[in-house]
């Protein structure tokens, strides 16, 4: 069958009306997509502390909503306070071993859930900056110098807090995190499926980016760095799949100052380097180097 330039005019509207019905399908559906990534998955799991003195209590969130919160304190004189924040998903049961490690050594231990997460209240379109604002909202209820330590979304926001509250936070642990939002997020959702996040992924950081109105670079970790003064730990797992080994190596470049420790767990991934046999050895060291410097910085 033969086709003349008649013919091919016919078929014209045909095939604009088909490819601007493919350009608006995947314009709805990476739209629709952008909004479900920021509300699922929840995988919460349970793990309540075990040691000393716990309180169990609720705190104000920022918006008016709150957070669950424990605190548990050494049954000796404490060295210290340590604040934990979670990361995506997860709730405070997550750090529950890291938060157990640090009360071995003699320091107290406050862990939350973020808003939307656990059993704190919900919250539309979690983000690093509200992760950053549940933070600095314990910290509040703290009242006192501490140690934060945030885990992947979690370092995010710590990041953030410790930038924001630079006399509070004496010692900054950041896992599992990374250099710039829109890298980390595409290599998130590849990590979730290769043809997802190739297919959906520059799609889903656009809408983001005008939801957020070209704000997400202005929070990430990298920038962030320098305006950090305070010692800095990197946790990294070097099989990490979600956010690669090259990510904490970038991080570390950034900040401006070489009060930067980085340890870099040879067997783990995203959320184990906390369990690997160097972990201790590595962390006690950070402490001993800064720890005493930062309780002389902070009662000058």
């Amino acid at each position: 069958m033969e086709f003349n330039s008649a013919d091919l005019l016919l078929f014209m509207p045909i095939i604009f009306y088909g490819l601007a019905g493919l350009v608006l399908g995947y314009l709805v559906i990476s739209l629709f997509l952008t909004y479900l990534v920021q509300e699922i998955p929840r995988h919460p799991v349970t793990d309540a502390p075990d040691w000393g003195s716990v309180v169990d209590t609720i705190i104000p969130a920022i918006d008016g909503g709150s957070l669950e919160v424990w605190r548990i304190d050494p049954e000796a004189p404490s060295r210290g306070i340590v604040v934990f924040a979670h990361g995506w998903g997860r709730n405070r049961d997550r750090m529950v071993k890291r938060a157990r490690q640090f009360a071995e050594w003699g320091f107290t231990t406050v862990i939350h859930s973020a808003r939307d997460h656990g059993n704190s209240s919900p919250k539309r379109f979690m983000n690093a900056v509200k992760f950053a604002e549940d933070i600095e909202a314990v910290l509040k209820w703290v009242n006192a110098p501490v140690l934060l330590y945030g885990h992947s979304a979690g370092s995010a926001g710590a990041i953030l807090a410790a930038s924001r509250n630079p006399s509070t936070v004496q010692l900054l642990f950041l896992e599992a995190s990374y250099a710039h939002t829109k890298e980390a997020l595409m290599s998130l959702y590849r990590w979730v499926n290769p043809v997802f996040g190739n297919l959906f992924g520059p799609m889903i950081i656009l809408w983001m980016s005008l939801f957020y109105k070209g704000e997400l670079e202005k929070y990430s970790p990298a920038r962030l760095a320098k305006q950090i003064k305070m010692p800095v730990m990197i946790i990294h797992g070097m099989k990490d799949q979600r956010f690669p080994v090259s990510f904490a190596l970038q991080l570390k470049q950034s900040f401006l100052h070489d009060k930067v420790a980085c340890y870099l767990a040879k067997d783990a991934g995203h959320s184990d380097a906390s369990l690997t046999k160097g972990y201790n050895a590595a962390i006690q060291s950070f402490m001993a180097e800064y720890l005493d410097v930062a309780d002389n910085s902070a009662s000058e």
